[in-house]
């Protein structure tokens, strides 16, 4: 006999499928019924448990939020050298995306497609490194460095690029030279590359630093 799922978990259910199917083809490529389908169920089911597929939607991104690290202890246990809590960081966000891709891929397509609620709520996840790298370059930087708030700006949006490429290449395509890298040692890389790109600390990041997350 078939086990009768409860409202909770027919309600997870749900979340999990249209997470999977947001992550492979957009918000607007996936159609409240194709997600019905994928769960066995009719879509007045479905509208039982999310009103719309906004709300669907908003659900998988609250479901993010929960999952979402708190980058304080991170920065606690890793001292007070901005290169080593930035490394902290990174290792973080790094190892929630490789835990869950599908967060990376729900972030592209929101992207290509510009809805701004979604824009904002993905732009708030990397609120937390783009304030602490402005922060740290503001205590690093010569204050005689021409146009230097737009610098440490552009400085900060350039980490995120990195930090995004490096989990393309690593989660969503795997590459043949990032294969035997670990998650710490890419974070490492990529803080000690920076880092080095900006002119500001040259220091080599111990590889030795436990994962934090």
């Amino acid at each position: 006999m078939s086990h009768r799922l409860s409202g909770p978990e027919r309600r997870e259910t749900i979340l999990t499928a249209a997470q999977g199917l947001f992550a492979s083809k957009g918000f607007h490529g996936v159609s409240i019924d194709e997600i019905a389908r994928a769960v066995s169920v009719s879509p007045a089911i479905l509208y039982r448990h999310f009103d719309s597929k906004h709300a669907l939607y908003a659900a998988v991104l609250d479901k993010f939020s929960q999952q979402r690290q708190s980058y304080v202890d991170t920065i606690v246990n890793h001292g007070t050298r901005f290169e080593d809590a930035l490394a902290g960081m990174t290792q973080v966000y790094i190892k929630s995306i490789a835990d869950n891709p599908d967060i990376l891929r729900i972030e592209l397509h929101s992207l290509l497609e510009g809805n701004p609620a979604t824009l904002a709520f993905f732009q708030n996840r990397w609120k937390s490194f783009t304030d602490y790298i402005e922060f740290g370059l503001n205590e690093h930087l010569p204050y005689d460095v021409p146009n230097r708030e737009r610098t440490i700006l552009s400085a900060a949006l350039m980490f995120q690029g990195m930090v995004r490429e490096a989990l393309i290449q690593k989660c969503l395509q795997p590459h043949d030279r990032l294969e035997d890298l670990s998650l710490q040692e890419l974070s490492n890389e990529l803080v000690t590359l920076f880092l080095r790109s900006i002119g500001i600390n040259k220091t080599q990041l111990s590889r030795k630093a436990t994962m934090t997350g």
